[in-house]
């Protein structure tokens, strides 16, 4: 539940709308704040400021190799997922398989679990799991669903 709220208000207050400007009064003591983008200044007088654009997170829906599940990912960084929200079935179904230790398309899947596999797949990103040591990296050369030559890290 508290981590519905928190995604409810993070999608509520990602950013300020572009191009705000607010009239100004007439009077001294009176200000205007112009947001242009992402430089607000205040005008000479005071008054509130209107804070920089804050950029929304981006979840992803990332594999956990503890328990052959897909989640969504709140936090992560250095190849892995630190922190896991509510499960998930990842863009286009290409997914990872635990038992062949490759990527496959499902056909048949839910809650961030497949129940029928498809035939082999890339993920669009090329960030494939490593099964050596369970973190993502960028595949250089991949063929039928594994990596034959893994790069630098990358976000699950």
């Amino acid at each position: 539940m508290r981590i519905a709220i928190v995604l409810t208000l993070l999608a509520a207050a990602c950013g300020n709308p572009p191009d705000v400007k607010k009239p100004t009064g007439g009077g001294s003591g009176s200000s205007s704040v112009t947001n242009s983008g992402s430089d607000p200044t205040t005008k000479p007088g005071g008054g509130p400021a209107v804070l920089k654009d804050v950029g929304c997170p981006a979840f992803t829906c990332a594999y956990h190799p503890g328990v052959a599940q897909y989640f969504t990912c709140l936090s992560g960084g250095a190849g892995t997922c630190f922190h896991f929200g509510g499960a998930c079935m990842p863009e286009g179904n290409c997914m990872y398989d635990a038992g062949s230790r490759s990527y496959k398309t499902c056909s048949k899947g839910a809650e961030g679990v497949c129940q029928s596999w498809g035939a082999a797949c890339v993920p669009a990103s090329k960030c494939m799991l490593d099964p050596t040591d369970n973190l993502h990296r960028t595949c250089a050369d991949a063929a039928g669903g594994t990596c034959k030559k893994f790069g630098g890290l990358c976000a699950p």
